[in-house]
């Protein structure tokens, strides 16, 4: 198979590049050239696709699978997938995010709501990142109709995470001591392994299946309970996870996701991300990974690495994780 990857710097993308070289497939990445060396077995075309003639370098190309995560403006997967338009199959990964507000818990595929705008024509820019995603989603599909297979990714963790939340606690955890862990233990919590990602997607364009897939474990695949648990595993840390109340934490103004990632407590108005309908993509194939897995090989990959790596092309992130000294003060509180 000949894969072409748009992109293949990211986390998601060299996840799909490093795939498609252990089946031993040709493997080519199309980008600015700017960050991250070729993988070794890779060869590399540099263009910057939102420039003026930025796609020349991939005229008349032959390709079975293309993949493309693009989160900019929709245009440019519209001019990627038109100049592409001979390849066999576009994989173009998208997000949960696409649903429009409000969603309900179990959402299906079928409950595409044009990631908030409606799901009209594609935006002009400067759109959301929803938007960017519902229109890349119209944008792939309006060139390669049932062609198009669109990955509907939700939280996406494991070795190189550029975003840094399961490295945050693991980091965290490292530190010892009374760790802050937002309950219940037995909440579920809903993911997938960037591998598994990598693999159902190239698994399903080689198959030359379309449509959209929700591309998460099913919902308590793991509990923050057992998340956690695998992180003091895998650390080997002297930590003391300290249990505390939803409620407690939120009156604190400690906020799920960013201050506590991963963490989205019962009830919240975000909480569907978690619990996502997924048995069309486990019908199609998806296999997800024991979780003790994911955290064992993403802290083997976070002390080799030293820290998390900046996201390419992307400005840097706000800081991921809860304040030590805002940690120490509930802790106090709730667990002298």
């Amino acid at each position: 198979m000949r894969l072409l990857m748009l992109g293949g710097t990211g986390f998601v993308g060299s996840a799909v590049v490093a795939e498609g070289v252990r089946r031993g497939w040709t493997v080519t990445m199309f980008n600015r050239g700017l960050h991250g060396p070729t993988p070794p077995g890779v060869h590399r075309l540099r263009g910057d696709r939102t420039g003026p003639g930025g796609l020349a370098e991939l005229a008349g190309g032959a390709w079975d699978v293309v993949v493309d995560t693009w989160d900019g403006a929709p245009r440019a997967v519209r001019d990627a997938a038109t100049l592409l338009s001979s390849a066999g199959h576009y994989a173009y990964v998208s997000s949960g995010s696409v649903y429009a507000p409000p969603v309900l818990p179990g959402v299906g595929e079928e409950s595409w709501g044009g990631g908030g705008g409606g799901g009209g024509a594609p935006p002009p820019p400067p759109p959301d990142y929803a938007r960017c995603k519902a229109g890349g989603e119209l944008a792939a599909t309006g060139v390669f109709g049932d062609r198009a297979l669109l990955v509907r990714a939700g939280l996406i963790l494991g070795p190189g995470e550029d975003i840094g939340r399961l490295p945050w606690w693991l980091r965290r955890v490292a530190r010892g001591g009374d760790v802050l862990a937002p309950g219940p233990a037995d909440l579920p919590v809903q993911y997938v392994d960037v591998r598994d990602l990598a693999a159902f997607t190239l698994d399903r364009a080689a198959e030359g299946v379309g449509g959209a897939f929700n591309v998460i474990s099913r919902p308590g695949h793991t509990t923050m309970g057992g998340l956690l648990a695998e992180v003091v595993a895998a650390t080997g840390a002297d930590a003391r996870l300290r249990w505390t109340d939803p409620e407690v934490i939120l009156a604190a103004g400690i906020e799920p996701w960013n201050d506590l990632p991963i963490w989205i407590p019962p009830d919240h108005e975000y909480r569907w991300l978690q619990q996502r309908g997924v048995e069309k993509a486990y019908a199609a194939g998806l296999t997800c990974r024991p979780v003790a897995e994911t955290v064992g090989d993403t802290w083997r990959w976070l002390e080799q690495v030293g820290t998390v790596p900046p996201r390419a092309g992307r400005p840097v992130r706000a800081t991921i994780g809860l304040n030590p000294a805002r940690e120490s003060a509930l802790l106090a509180t709730q667990h002298p």
